[in-house]
């Protein structure tokens, strides 16, 4: 079997820590040694990273492309159709590439990301023809987020009959866009809505959405996206709090800028009582999501709280000094963690 040289090393680490301790004897050792081999090139990675960037830069590419008036103003001189009939096209599109991407997928299963990387196309594809539809029937309302809302059914509908958790991400990305639009429309793009701020409003959401995922848990036909609702739901929930931390709950950026960072004090204990809750939901219940995202943004906001706190009021050399230390301290813990020198002891 072949497996990374990151994987390698850990099982090297391992069997010479139980030959040491007499739980296996050399033969053992030398007979798992070779059962397994170091891959010399991760190309898996390679491929992912590449489709990936490949994807990044189509979108950033349409996005230059959309926003140079000389290229749009040439494209209307050689390209006349309606936004009804771009719409058409581009359904006619998506609903190609989701035919053969899924018809592909079950032909070919070991191209996991060219695969995703068609299906990426066939949703941006959707997005579009959606777009063009609403600018085609806009009636002035300036009321957007009921087409943000059709996406959703619509993205949804499909990643139930394709099983797919890529098209379920963007069932919750067009969702947090509806509720932000929806809300900012109900209250007259004021910054306020039933007393809360953007920031606040979402916190909100992300619970929602994290407590949803354990409502499809054990559900036959939703279990396949459990784990992507629970990511997105913990993603919205603590960027969400970290915004807060720094934002506070007002109205407008005059308002934040006129008072003193130390009275957002608490705001971040709220974010940090957050982290700490879901550090011991992940320990006490082996849940690794809930422990990670405790750990990492408790690490996040700590860091952004001593930049509040001291960046105006200490000298830059003390400042620096305490943060290198700082990182210095929480690298040589992972390095010791990473090394296994707990087991050596």
């Amino acid at each position: 079997m072949k497996v990374d040289q990151e994987k390698s090393d850990f099982l090297d680490e391992m069997l010479n820590h139980w030959q040491e301790e007499n739980l296996l004897s050399p033969d053992d050792v030398k007979k798992l040694r070779n059962s397994y081999e170091t891959k010399s090139f991760d190309w898996r990675r390679l491929a992912q990273y590449s489709f990936w960037i490949a994807m990044a830069c189509g979108v950033i590419s349409l996005g230059a492309l959309l926003i140079d008036n000389k290229v749009l103003n040439y494209l209307e001189h050689i390209f006349t159709a309606s936004d009804v009939m771009i719409s058409i096209l581009s359904a006619a599109g998506a609903a190609a590439l989701y035919y053969f991407s899924f018809k592909r997928k079950k032909l070919k299963s070991h191209l996991v990301f060219s695969n995703e990387a068609m299906v990426f196309t066939a949703v941006m594809l959707t997005a579009n023809a959606i777009a063009y539809l609403g600018k085609a029937i806009d009636n002035g309302s300036s009321h957007f987020s009921l087409l943000i809302l059709a996406s959703v059914f619509i993205y949804g509908v499909l990643a139930y009959i394709f099983k797919s958790r890529l098209i379920w991400a963007f069932v919750l990305i067009s969702l947090g866009a509806w509720f932000g639009t929806e809300t900012g429309y109900l209250s007259r793009w004021n910054w306020y809505f039933l007393g809360m701020n953007y920031p606040l409003r979402f916190v909100i959401f992300g619970l929602c959405l994290t407590g949803f995922s354990f409502l499809i848990k054990d559900n036959k036909k939703m279990g396949i996206f459990f784990q992507t609702n629970y990511v997105c739901g913990m993603v919205y929930l603590f960027v969400s709090l970290w915004l807060l931390s720094v934002f506070g709950n007002f109205s407008s950026l005059e308002e934040w800028y006129s008072v003193k960072q130390l009275s957002l004090f608490y705001w971040g204990i709220l974010s940090a009582a957050f982290c700490l809750i879901s550090i011991y939901i992940g320990l006490k219940h082996r849940d690794d999501i809930a422990r990670e995202f405790g750990i990492t943004f408790l690490f996040i906001n700590l860091y952004t709280r001593y930049f509040e706190y001291f960046w105006d009021t200490w000298h830059k050399a003390l400042f620096f000094c305490v943060l290198a230390a700082s990182f210095w301290f929480i690298g040589r813990r992972a390095e010791k963690i990473w090394n296994l020198e707990f087991l050596k002891k």
